[in-house]
């Protein structure tokens, strides 16, 4: 045996002769085996600097709940646009229909995933790109640009026109055959063209699968409206509105939003990505014809600027993240100093990367999205504290919000849209004339909230 390569009996024997000398580490050990890493890291002094006050706070309706699916852009997308609607027409609360996009973001992205299959059919199976296409096809996720994409053709219903059913409030059937079905038809596709098919008798082979795909969707979703009734009292119990709408009649009469307006700022300070240019990540979208996704590189700094402003206008902000690094969940705080991992261990362990090299190797990307709905300056204006709602229902956190120091919010925030009016001229100029640089399909800016 190499001494060298293997872990030999004197390791074993010096490692546990370490661990054994320090007092620190036998604490340490009977704290984490009996409650978890996270509760014997967690620092009283960090947890109680997440206490709620908020500077500039937007008000929500009640808690919403993605229950056991992924659709937490879809959420944050439709609590942004839900406010809208309560402001306007004075509710109380108001929910738009969650089950209503994911059918057709099923639908879009199983065309979506077709289209790229016929795209590559000289490219080899086992090669890293058609690998990566096969992975996962029709996850829940998605980007804002994606949902924008959706809302421009398809509109959007009030929860009661398209209510929940059990796959849209646990996808991962629905998904796992789904995912099945439409790997058979790119082995379909794929076997079809080295048989010699031409491309216009293998594009009305996807339209067939198509038909397929919506035939599964409408089984477990049911079918979405084509138009619906519509009543809606305010807080007076007052008739506010009232007639029947189209999906698209509805959302331009009752959330009456801009969406192009709407522009994604990230934050990655990896070599590849300088702030300050703009960047589309390649075969990253849903609606085909709306082609894929855009951003804008800036420092934290000017995403903080932009969300600040926007709340100021009594906006909430979609934003993507981390969701899991430094979080207690329980007490739904997102908080660097509230946990102490590296003290528990005696070692870095969360403090051996910064955010760049997190990145890079894989430690860290966006798996979340939720809203910015407030936010605690402090004496001079700056950021401390903001104020999240989540999508995992009122008895998650509290009362369904979350807490994120600005300190998390350097490290772990990736994304937030805002109205281009909040840009500098120059981030503005930047995002609509520079040529994007296309990323690898599996950049992690190109992951799924």
């Amino acid at each position: 045996m190499d001494d060298l390569t293997s872990i030999t009996a004197d390791d074993l024997a010096a490692s546990h002769e370490n661990f054994s000398a320090e007092r620190v580490n036998i604490v340490a050990k009977n704290a984490v085996t009996a409650n978890g890493i996270r509760a014997a890291a967690r620092r009283p002094e960090g947890v109680a600097a997440n206490a709620l006050g908020f500077d500039i706070e937007v008000t929500q309706g009640e808690r919403c709940n993605q229950e056991r699916s992924g659709r937490c852009w879809m959420f944050a997308s439709l609590n942004t646009m839900r406010y809208r609607v309560i402001k306007k027409y004075n509710l109380k609360t108001f929910e738009l229909s969650q089950a209503y996009p994911l059918f057709w973001d099923k639908l879009e992205k199983s065309n979506w995933f077709l289209e790229n299959i016929l795209d590559t059919l000289d490219e080899p199976l086992d090669g890293r790109l058609v690998s990566f296409l096969l992975t996962d096809p029709i996850g829940d996720g998605g980007q804002w640009d994606m949902f924008r994409s959706l809302v421009k053709k398809y509109g959007v219903v009030p929860k009661e026109a398209m209510p929940e059913t059990a796959c849209s409030r646990n996808t991962g059937d629905m998904d796992r055959y789904l995912t099945r079905y439409l790997r058979g038809a790119a082995k379909r596709l794929r076997q079809s063209h080295e048989a010699g098919v031409e491309m216009d008798d293998l594009r009305s082979m996807k339209k067939e699968m198509m038909d397929e795909v919506y035939h599964l969707l409408a089984t477990c979703l049911g079918e979405p409206p084509a138009s619906f009734p519509m009543r809606l009292r305010d807080k007076d119990d007052k008739l506010v509105l009232a007639g029947t709408f189209t999906p698209k009649e509805f959302f331009s009469t009752a959330v009456d939003m801009d969406v192009d307006a709407y522009v994604s700022l990230i934050s990655a300070p990896t070599a590849d990505k300088p702030f300050g240019h703009t960047y589309t990540v390649s075969r990253l979208g849903n609606v085909w014809e709306d082609h894929g996704v855009r951003y804008l590189n800036l420092p934290p700094a000017e995403l903080k600027r932009a969300a600040i402003a926007q709340l100021r206008d009594n906006l909430p902000v979609w934003f993507g993240c981390d969701v899991a690094q430094s979080y207690l969940r329980d007490e739904g705080m997102m908080d660097t100093a509230a946990l102490d991992v590296d003290a528990l261990f005696g070692f870095p362990v969360e403090g051996n990367m910064d955010k760049a090299e997190r990145l890079d190797y894989g430690e860290s990307l966006m798996t979340h999205a939720m809203v910015l709905e407030g936010v605690r300056l402090d004496a001079d204006g700056n950021p401390e504290l903001w104020k999240v709602e989540n999508s995992w229902g009122k008895d998650h956190g509290r009362d369904g919000f979350d807490t994120l120091s600005d300190a998390w919010f350097d490290e772990y925030v990736y994304q937030v849209v805002v109205d281009k009016k909040y840009l500098t001229e120059e981030e503005r100029h930047t995002y609509e004339t520079e040529e994007p640089t296309v990323l690898a399909p599996w950049d992690p800016m190109g992951s799924l909230a």
